[in-house]
């Protein structure tokens, strides 16, 4: 199975559209949504059959027993992240906990222990096409395992997919890489501004120390083409390829309001996704 990775180094480049579209055109029989602080690939991509869920288990917290507990307040003292509360009976909070241990080990009369602590939520659409993604919980850690565990699920149970098309996370942090472990491919979504640039930048760089193939598109090309030719330049002194520029379009907002990929319906930007398909899938 080749796996094509769809990153942007920041948000809102348009990343899930190209993603979906490509979903679309390829008629993929694997694909994945790993950016799972904000999953949106569902919106669009919807499905005929309901999830497997799964829990997805993150560090441990801390949990103190009200029947051996004396209140001497140790725990309270020691506690750096200032996540447990006194009262009777003393209490933590999983949100502020660190799961760093210090409490446990102080505890004289060894009321507090640690507990596996639910982080997330695994979802697994499966059938003629396999589709993997999760959500995690509010103010929890662990993003970058539980995107290694999406992928799993995916490569796992779509053994016979010839190609997986994976909508990355935005950022260079720890989801992004592990969305970039063992992919063959990475296309970058580009936007002409300072910052997307700047990110852009970033994202090159992360994605050269994984030694993978590295593509660029350029979404909304035409809002600023003295950007566009800065991203043309890097790229070019780089040769990173640009297989491709997406005019700014407001059909593809009306189609992403309908539930839609942008290659369902005769517009500019899906006209320029469906050139860019194919430069990709040649290069790939």
């Amino acid at each position: 199975m080749k796996q094509l990775l769809i990153l942007s180094g920041k948000g809102g480049t348009g990343k899930t559209t190209v993603a979906s579209a490509f979903i679309k055109l390829s008629e993929a029989r694997a694909f994945a949504d790993c950016d799972v602080d904000a999953p949106n690939l569902h919106l669009i991509l919807h499905q005929s059959s309901e999830a497997r869920r799964a829990n997805f288990y993150g560090m441990s917290k801390a949990a103190i027993d009200p029947e051996l507990c004396v209140q001497c307040g140790l725990c309270q003292q020691y506690c750096h992240f200032e996540a447990i509360q006194a009262g009777s009976p003393y209490n933590v909070d999983s949100f502020a906990c660190e799961g760093c241990g210090v409490c446990e080990a102080i505890c004289p009369v060894k009321a507090i222990s640690y507990q596996p602590s639910v982080a997330g939520e695994l979802m697994l659409y499966s059938g003629d096409r396999v589709f993997s993604t999760a959500r995690l919980k509010m103010g929890s850690g662990n993003s970058g395992m539980l995107v290694t565990e999406v992928k799993r699920y995916m490569k796992y149970t779509a053994i016979n997919a010839d190609l997986a098309i994976i909508d990355g996370s935005p950022g260079i942090g720890c989801p992004v890489i592990a969305s970039l472990n063992g992919v063959d491919m990475v296309l970058i979504v580009a936007e002409p501004s300072i910052s997307g640039i700047s990110d852009m930048e970033r994202i090159i760089k992360t994605a050269e120390k994984f030694q993978t193939r590295i593509a660029i598109c350029i979404n909304k090309f035409d809002v600023s083409q003295e950007n566009t030719e800065k991203i043309e330049s890097f790229c070019q002194r780089l040769r990173l390829p640009i297989v491709g520029k997406i005019p700014f379009d407001p059909a593809a907002v009306k189609a992403i309001n309908e539930g839609k990929s942008i290659v369902e319906m005769d517009c500019a930007s899906g006209r320029a996704v469906k050139d860019i398909f194919a430069q990709t899938v040649s290069l790939l």
